[in-house]
């Protein structure tokens, strides 16, 4: 069966929107002489079998108002950026958006997850030109948004590597690097952000 249902090739439509309403932004905020929101932007639809084994895991309903109404990530984005403060410039820029509402925020930045995992994730709200499972027009879908920077992308694709991969001997002591890799790379991200912010003080006091 295909748990999306007649609205599959709505998904890859708004997939579509959504990517370029977020360059649009970024290419807003370098117009405004400002410094790029993310570095790189990626995105995907969840894969029929894994969003009906969510549905299952979950308790839910196998059907098409399951994946779409109850899970709020048929459509997942990562906007990876180079620094801390460019997450927050995103997630301002979305807060302003009169195409989307933030209907949920879980921040794993400032309390990172016990394994060391860094992101902010945020669920969003998106309007669209395609018609919805609640025959809504304009329509309206859940995105899920996952914001990082470089070094918490790189970590959390090692960490992927760790979680899935099988016959991994010792995996307590890799996972016990990883989170000494993961404090590490936050500390770094932090003297970047200190950096940029000091090089950005020096050009406002010499102008020239």
């Amino acid at each position: 069966m295909n748990i999306y249902g007649r609205y599959d090739h709505s998904l890859y439509q708004i997939q579509q929107q959504l990517t370029e309403q977020l360059k649009q932004l970024n290419a807003q905020a370098i117009d405004e002489g400002q410094p790029k929101l993310y570095e790189h932007l990626n995105s995907r639809i969840k894969d029929n079998q894994s969003m009906i084994e969510k549905c299952q895991r979950k308790g839910y309903p196998v059907n098409t108002e399951s994946a779409l109404r109850r899970c709020h990530d048929a459509i997942g984005f990562r906007i990876v950026c180079n620094f801390i403060d460019d997450i927050y410039r995103n997630l301002k820029a979305l807060r302003q958006a009169d195409w989307c509402n933030i209907v949920e925020e879980k921040d794993y930045v400032t309390h990172a997850k016990p394994n060391g995992y860094r992101s902010y994730h945020v669920i969003i709200d998106l309007v669209t030109g395609e018609r919805d499972i609640d025959n809504q027009l304009p329509g309206h879908y859940y995105v899920e948004i996952q914001l990082r920077t470089i070094a918490m992308d790189s970590w959390a694709s090692l960490e992927h590597e760790l979680k899935y991969k099988h016959n991994i001997s010792d995996t307590q002591r890799i996972g016990k690097e990883l989170k000494k890799c993961a404090n590490q790379l936050a500390s770094c991200d932090i003297q970047m952000q200190t950096i940029r912010q000091l090089i950005h003080e020096n050009d406002e006091e010499d102008p020239q």
